[in-house]
């Protein structure tokens, strides 16, 4: 899982750069990047505990097998759609303040 996720974040991390940067990005959409990081990191830590507490729980491997590939699909999911969310956030911002 550990794998899973600082992989996800550095994916989530580069996407979004990326994307401000193609936006004409400002400083604060760059602060933004950092928010949006640090709150990344915390839900990936939440998960993280998860895992170690499935791991001495005593579930079957089928059962730890079922829950690993549904927990890094939503990873992976909301890695990469979470990442498109800075394109309207973008738009808005230089509408709004050019």
């Amino acid at each position: 899982m550990s794998t899973h996720l600082a992989a996800a974040l550095v994916s989530f991390c580069l996407l979004q750069i990326f994307i401000v940067a193609k936006m004409g990005g400002s400083l604060v959409l760059h602060l933004g990047i950092i928010v949006a990081i640090g709150a990344f990191a915390i839900a990936a830590r939440g998960l993280e505990r998860r895992w170690e507490m499935l791991d001495v729980s005593g579930l079957s491997p089928r059962g730890l097998d079922v829950r690993f590939r549904r927990d890094v699909a939503q990873i992976w999911v909301v890695s990469i759609a979470s990442g498109f969310l800075w394109i309207p956030i973008a738009v808005i911002y230089r509408f709004l303040f050019g």
